[in-house]
């Protein structure tokens, strides 16, 4: 049976590496929403937040923003 979800249950696997950056930049929620629109990622605050608790798929454009932004691969954000 196809599984959406992790063992621990969570709808992603890089969300908390997201969350990680995010604190390490010392920007808010908001404020990363905003950055990533920047890069022609419509994201809100509320998906961020969803992203970063494991309760949103990420899509690959996101990711590849996620990371371009952050200045790390994809396969850091998934480690």
């Amino acid at each position: 049976m196809f599984k959406n979800k992790s063992a621990n249950g969570k709808l992603n696997v890089c969300g908390g590496s997201i969350a990680a950056l995010r604190r390490q930049k010392k920007l808010s929620q908001r404020a990363l929403a905003g950055r990533m629109q920047l890069l022609g990622i419509d994201l809100s605050k509320n998906a961020i937040q969803q992203i970063e608790s494991g309760e949103r798929f990420v899509i690959d454009l996101e990711l590849k923003g996620f990371a371009q932004f952050f200045g790390v691969t994809a396969d850091d954000l998934l480690k």
